[in-house]
């Protein structure tokens, strides 16, 4: 049985932390991280705001990140092997998927904005926090290439909402999580909804 995860959310929101909680406890678990997939900093455009558009879209080569996708569909156990993931005997033993339960989490901030992606997904979790806490979270956070002066009121904010708008337009089927619970309630949870579908479509 083959199972995607989608965990998406707001920066800074905590999806990371509980993507590695639940690689380590769940089954023949892989991941594919959106943030993997961002185009070079030169093919970044300069927006209306002032800023380079790292929170938009067209940032990301979507095209190969679904294609990453599509090459764990096809043969989950040679991608898990491929990435370092360790398999379980029952499923190392199968050419593809006869048997075991073979996991990919989805991890990113845009993950429920590209419509080929969205229809891939077993369970979609998005992380929300309010705007002063992503703020001061984003604030003590080190990037390759650190934040310009005013680029999250200036444009990392604004695009969050706008996506958010758009990502609720199209998809129904997210399970929202508060993003101000302990990391360890968030994992609780969504780890508890997934064993119980799993348990369901067995």
């Amino acid at each position: 049985m083959k199972f995607i995860i989608g965990i998406g959310g707001v920066t800074n929101g905590g999806k990371t932390t509980l993507t590695n909680g639940l690689l380590r406890t769940l089954p023949n678990c892989c991941v594919v991280h959106q943030d993997d997939f961002f185009k070079k900093p030169d093919q970044i455009e300069v927006g209306e705001d002032g800023f380079r558009q790292w929170d938009v879209i067209s940032a990301l080569d979507m095209e190969a990140m679904v294609g990453t996708v599509k090459g764990w569909q096809e043969n989950p156990v040679k991608f898990a092997r491929s990435h370092g993931v360790s398999l379980s005997p029952e499923a190392a033993e199968c050419d593809s998927d006869q048997k075991g339960i073979h996991i990919l989490i989805v991890e990113g901030f845009l993950i429920y904005n590209y419509k080929p992606l969205i229809d891939v997904y077993d369970r979609c979790f998005y992380i929300s926090l309010p705007y002063e806490e992503c703020k001061t979270r984003r604030s003590t956070r080190t990037y390759t290439v650190p934040d310009p002066p005013g680029l999250f009121d200036g444009h990392v904010w604004p695009m969050y909402l706008k996506h958010r708008k758009q990502m609720e337009s199209q998809c129904d089927r997210i399970e929202y999580l508060d993003g101000m619970m302990s990391k360890d309630d968030i994992y609780s949870v969504v780890f508890e909804s997934i064993q119980n579908t799993l348990l369901n479509n067995s």
